[in-house]
């Protein structure tokens, strides 16, 4: 609860005071913006120290900082473009899911091992032994698809959204889809894997009940 409260706070409510703080005092919506942009880093720098490793996951999110910043730095010091370049980030994950079903295994298998295993020998060969199943594979991949499709989707009303509300207001805006929109995806994900693994369960004993 208190590392959810961690990140939440610094990702959701800290850059949004912060924002609305600096913009009274009379800073522009660029410095603004950029200022509010700390608290997502402070998060991933307090994490690095609490669990004492650094996983694949928190080496991604740098990566994606240090993007951030480096657009920051070179691109044109516009806010509304600042706000813009966060789709461009969420929506080239969309597009590395679907280019991803081309691929041997999609994208969500792989992130799918990181959360629904221990990370131990065992489980992690149990969990890649379960691309043998056609239903599991058919999961996987239309598990990539949603996701693919879904933070597109999300990209393009970012994009829109940007051009036609306030700088202040898509603050709070990029605040809420940065984590409702992966909220949505997570609960429609779990959802669908316990029904396909019932369904698999089910056809699995069908064979020996007749």
């Amino acid at each position: 609860m208190l590392s959810w409260a961690l990140t939440i706070a610094c990702n959701v409510v800290l850059p949004f005071v912060t924002y609305n703080q600096l913009t009274d005092a009379g800073w522009s919506d660029f410095s603004a913006l950029v200022a509010s942009g700390v608290w997502p880093v402070v998060d991933v720098v307090i994490y690095l120290i609490w669990h004492r490793r650094v996983d694949e996951f928190a080496v991604l999110t740098l990566i994606f900082l240090v993007l951030t910043i480096a657009v920051t730095g070179v691109g044109p010091h516009s806010a509304r473009l600042l706000l813009v370049k966060d789709s461009l980030i969420t929506g080239l994950f969309g597009v590395v899911c679907l280019i991803s079903l081309a691929t041997p295994r999609p994208l969500m298998f792989y992130l799918g091992r990181k959360f629904g295993t221990d990370g131990s020998a065992n489980a992690v060969a149990h969990w890649n032994g379960l691309w043998r199943h056609e239903s599991f594979r058919r999961t996987m991949t239309l598990i990539t698809t949603v996701w693919g499709l879904g933070y597109i989707v999300e990209a393009i009303a970012r994009v829109g959204l940007s051009y036609a509300l306030s700088t202040g207001a898509m603050v709070g805006v990029n605040s809420v889809l940065a984590y409702g929109v992966p909220a949505l995806l997570i609960a429609w994900t779990i959802t669908y894997s316990k029904r396909a693994r019932a369904k698999g369960r089910a056809e699995g004993a069908a064979p020996s009940e007749a």
